[in-house]
């Protein structure tokens, strides 16, 4: 992948994780709310955050000290 398809993709999975974060804050607030649901929600919201980690980390040159 390309540096400008990486960087597109980086803001994909960062719009991706902040919808999942307004969905789960949603969910949450209920009363009654469905706990496996909130459940899936988070762990993908966690897989997103790796994989925002990993193409940062791509994209951030090493820099030895």
């Amino acid at each position: 992948m390309t540096e400008e398809e990486l960087r597109r993709q980086l803001v994909e999975l960062k719009i991706e994780h902040d919808d999942l974060d307004a969905a789960i804050r949603a969910l949450a607030s209920q009363p009654v709310h469905d706990t496996l649901q909130l459940q899936r929600l988070k762990r993908k919201k966690l897989a997103l955050k790796d994989a925002i980690a990993r193409i940062h980390d791509r994209l951030t040159p090493d820099i030895i000290a």
